[in-house]
C-alpha cells in the first residue's frame, strides 16, 4: 500500500485500509461540508469517488470550502477538488458529475457503495434518501450548517432523534413519508444566534470556517468507521 497511508495503517490495519481502498463514495454537494467529507476521505484512504455538484467556485466560498482560493474561482467546484484531491493521492479514481440534483437529472449510482448527502436543497436530499435506500447504498445526511458557531454541538444520529434544527424538521417529515425507519445524519441542536434574528437578508445563510468543515469531517468519521466495522459516534 501506498506510503501516504503508513500512519493511517498502523491505526486501523492492512486489511481495514484494503477495505477502504476498495470503496467508492458519492459526495453529493462540494461546499463548505462536502469538501470536507471529500479530501478527508481521500486522506484516509477511499480509493474512488463520484464528485456531484453544478456550482462555480465563487469569492464568497473562500471562507469555508477546500476548493475555493482565489486561483480557483470561476471554475466548476467539481474538478477544482478533484484536482486538489488527485493531488493529496493520485491513485484516486475521482469522477466529477456535473449536475444539480432534483433538477431533472441523477448522478450514476453504479459502484457506489456509499453516499455522502452535503446538499442543503430538501427535495434533493430526499431523492437521495430514496435512491440510496432503494439500491441498498448507505447514506450520511448532513442538516443544516449555516447560522451556526459552536462547531462541538454537532453530533452524529438517527434522524428521529433530532430537534431544534429547522432542517430536521423537514427532513425527518420526508423520511417519515417515505416509510423509512432510519436515516443516520449529522447535525447540531444549537440555535440561531441572536446577531441573526434581526438579519434583514435572512434568505442567505451565515458562515464561518470552523463549521461546516467540523460537520464535513464528523460525516467522513461515519463513513470510514462503518466501512471498517469499528464503532460509531457515541452520541448517536
Amino acid at each position: 500500500m501506498n506510503g501516504i497511508f503508513s500512519r493511517t495503517e498502523r491505526l486501523i490495519g492492512s486489511q481495514a485500509l484494503e477495505k477502504l481502498h476498495n470503496t467508492r463514495v458519492m459526495v453529493v454537494g462540494v461546499g463548505g461540508v462536502g469538501s470536507y467529507v471529500a479530501e478527508a476521505l481521500c486522506r484516509a484512504g477511499i480509493g474512488s469517488f463520484v464528485l456531484v455538484d453544478s456550482d462555480k467556485v465563487d469569492i464568497t466560498n473562500i471562507n469555508r470550502q477546500l476548493e475555493a482560493t482565489h486561483d480557483t474561482v470561476g471554475k466548476f467546484k467539481c474538478d477544482a477538488m478533484r484536482e486538489r484531491m488527485k493531488s493529496i493521492n493520485p491513485d484516486a479514481d475521482i469522477k466529477t458529475e456535473i449536475i444539480r440534483v432534483g433538477d431533472g437529472s441523477e448522478p450514476d449510482y453504479t459502484g457506489v457503495d456509499y453516499i455522502a448527502d452535503a446538499i442543503d436543497c430538501i427535495p434533493a436530499k430526499l431523492l437521495l434518501i430514496k435512491r440510496a435506500d432503494e439500491l441498498g447504498i448507505k447514506i450520511v445526511s448532513c442538516m443544516g450548517t449555516g447560522n451556526k458557531l459552536d462547531p462541538t454541538q454537532f453530533r452524529a444520529d438517527d434522524i428521529f432523534s433530532t430537534h431544534t434544527c429547522p432542517l430536521c424538521r423537514a427532513v425527518r417529515k420526508g423520511v417519515k413519508e417515505l416509510g423509512l425507519k432510519h436515516l443516520r445524519v449529522v447535525w447540531s441542536p444549537e440555535p440561531r444566534p441572536d446577531i441573526l434574528k434581526t438579519d434583514p437578508e435572512k434568505r442567505t445563510p451565515a458562515s464561518i470556517s470552523f463549521v461546516p468543515s467540523s460537520a464535513g469531517l464528523i460525516i467522513a468519521g461515519e463513513i470510514v468507521r462503518d466501512i471498517i466495522n469499528r464503532p460509531s459516534c457515541a452520541c448517536g
